[in-house]
């Protein structure tokens, strides 16, 4: 007689090349798939409740209409499933986020407690948090060296999907997560042969990668960052189709960066909402009404910046927003307008359908200059001039801020020029504001002396 184990979804949306997954079904058991509706979800923005619904559809296919759901606090409602279907044991890929080991601590207690246990096997991740460190044991500081090593130490080849005997249980199902029925969601890589269908399509045309992932205007990056997210392809099935090419090479990197700000908040979760260079921590920000009304505009997309204003106006339309222009925003908050970077990092992660609190939370400190770069607040980002060199022509900005479509070219760019009726002149003046930044910095650090 078979035995009878849990496989309790998380981040890993899919069946192949999920280790958990392999364990769970080494010896023919019968699998009962989970996933649990988990409170801590209220946090999440739509956008992302939307993607993972239509995973979780796609998910409930792959183990043939058996996919479980459970509603509640999970050291409650995952005892009970395994006392419920006589599982000793509930596989999970391990979680390596602040509230996700917090979490597995929890319900691992609980599940001892009922005669059963966590078994955690494989993670997110190509190289797992903690694993890449220096010769002496000590973590990487900043991510050159971490990704020389992360690379060196290389991961295994991806796996198909295994035989396995799937078995539901009694279920009440429910709506699930609330649809944004408010944005035009990309769902397509939401499954994962959609997923593996765009890679296929990305991957010719990495030889371009390092030059057409910085243009806004161009389908020029893999857009996975989604799928990713949720699991539902995992980065060793991506690394494992690169070669040798400038282009993969850039391409890894940009998988490395991901996986070193995660290695980076897992030893230091607190770096999720406070800087990491603690010195930083004295650098006058602005947080009065005056502020919130400044903070309102930039997220409205009203700065008269275009290129700022196209890229917090495709955030709002379609929970996503280019990574050069993710930058962009991010530099205009923080050194033009001088307010806290955890206010973008939480309107970020309200509305991006890719939310990552390691890679958001650690990509905005990079542009506050907080966080892991070695002297980082010199990078000041001018958004005309990088407007007029990643999208010249503003084939992007026109997308978005369709104001602004009667101007041709470069013109629609330059915030001097007269302005259709409708448009606000730019909000600030970027060469004074980078002077006052400067200034704002010059005075942390000889505050933090």
């Amino acid at each position: 007689m078979r035995r009878t184990v849990v496989m309790w979804f998380r981040r890993d949306l899919r069946v192949a090349d999920l280790p958990a997954l392999h364990a769970a079904a080494a010896d023919g058991a019968h699998v009962v798939p989970l996933f649990v509706v988990d409170p801590a979800f209220a946090r999440a923005g739509a956008a992302r409740a939307t993607f993972m619904r239509a995973a979780l559809g796609a998910l409930d296919d792959s183990t043939h209409r058996a996919l479980v759901y459970r509603h509640g606090e999970p050291s409650l409602v995952v005892p009970a499933l395994a006392t419920e279907v006589g599982a000793a044991e509930v596989f999970v890929s391990r979680d390596f986020g602040p509230y996700g080991r917090t979490r597995d601590t929890t319900v691992s207690e609980a599940l001892h407690a009922t005669g059963s246990r966590l078994v955690g096997v494989g993670s997110p991740y190509a190289v797992p948090p903690g694993t890449v460190t220096k010769a002496d044991g000590t973590p990487y500081q900043v991510f050159t060296p971490f990704s020389k090593a992360w690379r060196a130490h290389g991961w295994q080849l991806p796996s198909g999907a295994p035989a396995v005997h799937w078995r539901g249980a009694p279920d009440v199902r429910s709506d699930g997560p609330p649809v944004d029925g408010g944005r035009q969601l990309s769902l397509h890589t939401a499954s994962e042969d959609g997923a593996h269908a765009r890679w296929h399509d990305v991957l010719p045309r990495l030889d371009m990668y390092e030059v057409q992932r910085d243009l806004p205007g161009t389908d020029g990056t893999s857009g996975l960052s989604a799928a990713l997210r949720w699991g539902v392809v995992h980065p060793r099935q991506l690394l494992a189709d690169l070669g040798p090419e400038r282009g993969h090479e850039v391409f890894a990197s940009e998988l490395a960066w991901r996986e070193f700000y995660a290695d980076v908040l897992a030893r230091r979760p607190e770096t999720a909402w406070r800087n990491v260079d603690r010195r930083m921590d004295a650098m006058p920000v602005d947080t009065d009404g005056a502020a919130r009304m400044r903070f309102e505009r930039w997220a409205a997309g009203t700065t008269g910046f275009p290129i700022v204003d196209a890229g917090m106006r495709q955030l709002a339309a379609i929970g996503w927003m280019h990574n050069r222009v993710r930058m962009l925003v991010a530099s205009f908050l923080v050194k033009d307008l001088h307010l806290p970077w955890q206010w973008g990092a939480r309107h970020f992660m309200r509305h991006l359908v890719d939310g990552d609190l390691a890679s958001n939370s650690h990509g905005w400190q990079w542009a506050a200059g907080t966080g892991t770069d070695a002297a980082p607040y010199f990078r000041i980002f001018n958004p005309t001039t990088q407007a007029l060199r990643f999208d010249p022509e503003g084939h992007y900005v026109h997308r978005w801020v369709p104001e602004l479509r009667g101007l041709n070219g470069a013109a629609v760019h330059q915030p001097g020029l007269l302005r259709p009726a409708g448009y606000p002149p730019p909000m600030v003046d970027h060469a004074a504001e980078r002077d006052e930044a400067l200034h704002r910095y010059r005075l942390a650090m000889a505050g933090s002396r």
